[in-house]
């Protein structure tokens, strides 16, 4: 099987130590066999003359730390984290990004002298991802982000807030989770206007309407049967609804489109974040547009 392709376990990982591993960079995360990242890197990577190959670890939250340990020692330069790992990988590391620090999340670990360095290029690929499908700066816009108790919600909702949105409204399930983030929100140097709301509350239909840009960050709608996190009737022309889920086409991006408002899913998203992480691996300028073609090869069949 193409080691791009097959997904690798723990027991695998243990296997690698002393004999050094197929591959030298992963996405690691549970589930994880869906991610079109090894397609998109592999291209860079070849298209850079670079002597590596890119797969996928399926690591269970408990396995975690012993991954964590294993991984340089493999020889591995690097991976990038998703769910569930880009929260609770931050004790494990030696070394933590600045920005990375404040969002409270890692998705790109960096491995130099078996040291483990965590950096966050999630922010920073949502706010390339808003300007390259919207033409319009993320810093212009009142956000409304579904889903922000979340690790990738919590991180985003804060880089809106320190990239300059002047209003920003909260809205999760468990309420509490989105008034702590709240206060974290008010505490910035230039603090928006924070709003926070249930999915089902009598308070959202208003913070809907006035929100210029809707953020989807929750992991609902990665099945195809998964409902929408928000109330079609609540839509309207002209306004830009993101989903950052790619993997198939959500309820919530469909309601969208029938409402007219303009819509885009996360697979620029994911191209600019893989882009970030490259240059943080090896200090160079990433190949954009062949990785993007890469991705979208890789994503077609699934979203046709």
């Amino acid at each position: 099987m193409n080691a791009t392709r097959q997904v690798y376990s723990l027991e695998d990982l243990r296997s690698w130590t002393n004999t050094g591993a197929p591959i030298q960079l992963a996405v690691l995360g549970s589930p994880v066999a869906h991610s079109a990242s090894p397609p998109m890197h592999l291209a860079a990577l070849r298209a850079c003359g670079l002597p590596h190959t890119y797969g996928r670890l399926h690591i269970l939250p408990e396995e975690l730390p012993e991954a964590l340990a294993l991984l340089p020692q493999a020889g591995f330069i690097g991976v990038n984290l998703t769910i569930p790992h880009k929260t609770a990988v931050l004790p494990l590391l030696s070394n933590i990004d600045p920005m990375a620090r404040i969002l409270g999340a890692v998705n790109t670990v960096g491995f130099e002298t078996g040291a483990a360095s965590g950096f966050n290029t999630d922010g920073a690929g949502l706010e390339r991802s808003v300007a390259e499908s919207f033409g319009v700066p993320l810093s212009n816009l009142r956000v409304l982000i579904l889903g922000s108790g979340g690790g990738a919600g919590r991180a985003i909702s804060l880089y809106c807030g320190l990239a300059g949105c002047s209003e920003i409204t909260l809205v999760n399930r468990t309420l509490s989770k989105a008034e702590e983030l709240a206060v974290q929100l008010r505490a910035l140097p230039s603090p928006p206007r924070v709003h926070v709301a249930a999915p089902d509350s009598d308070e959202l239909r208003p913070l809907v309407k006035d929100a210029q840009l809707i953020l989807q960050c929750s992991s609902l709608g990665m099945q195809p049967d998964d409902p929408s996190p928000l109330d079609a009737a609540l839509l309207h022309p002209g306004q830009l609804v993101y989903d950052t889920i790619y993997s198939t086409p959500t309820r919530l991006l469909t309601d969208a489109t029938s409402a007219g408002a303009r819509t885009a899913n996360g697979l620029s998203m994911l191209l600019h974040q893989g882009a970030l992480a490259f240059e943080i691996w090896f200090k160079r300028p990433a190949p954009l547009e062949l990785m993007r073609e890469a991705l979208l090869r890789a994503v077609s069949p699934s979203l046709s």
